[in-house]
């Protein structure tokens, strides 16, 4: 099983991650923060990683620490998961279309964190969840999780929809990387023997 349990507690959060990279896309998120929730759970369905998330955090503050904080243990839930990443594809990519939104997401589990995001998204909020989360979260994920992250918004003026279109075309491309290459199953996808 392909699977990994963080904890992560500091002054600011109170956070516990668990993900199955060879589920069906089952999920369990409650942040305290009604947006990300819905983000997040997108993120499990079309990634197929099962995902469990509880935190609880200083939300009387703003939602930046949560979001955050949860960023860095889902990324460290991937690497405790993947771990030599022996048989993994590495790769994956996604154009995804959601109404006037279409984002671009490609992505390497290299162990060489680099965020490149590109959503220029119109709102400051979405409802009460402020837009410039949607970059910190994924600049968690790719810091902790040692993925080489590219981002662009091709089109959109829904922030919502371009929001959303970012998490879901993150999961695509996740779903792809981690999955098994039955050609190559017991190699480590690099020239260098490790990643």
């Amino acid at each position: 099983m392909r699977s990994a349990t963080i904890t992560r507690t500091t002054a600011e959060t109170d956070i516990s991650v668990t993900v199955n990279l060879d589920g069906t896309g089952a999920y369990d998120n409650q942040t305290g923060v009604g947006f990300f929730d819905h983000m997040l759970d997108q993120l499990a369905r079309h990634s197929l990683i099962d995902m469990t998330v509880r935190a609880t955090g200083d939300l009387h503050i703003d939602d930046h620490h949560t979001v955050e904080d949860t960023g860095i243990a889902l990324g460290q839930a991937l690497v405790q998961a993947l771990g030599d990443k022996r048989g993994i594809n590495r790769y994956g990519d996604c154009h995804l279309a959601m109404d006037d939104a279409q984002v671009r997401a490609a992505l390497d589990l290299s162990g060489r964190p680099y965020l490149i995001c590109n959503l220029d998204l119109p709102t400051a909020k979405i409802g009460t969840f402020d837009t410039e989360l949607v970059r910190e979260f994924f600049q968690a994920l790719s810091t902790h999780g040692g993925i080489t992250l590219h981002i662009d918004k091709l089109h959109g003026f829904n922030s919502h929809h371009i929001a959303e279109a970012a998490f879901k075309s993150v999961a695509r491309a996740l779903r792809v990387a981690v999955e098994t290459d039955p050609r190559k199953a017991d190699a480590i996808p690099s020239t260098k023997g490790a990643l």
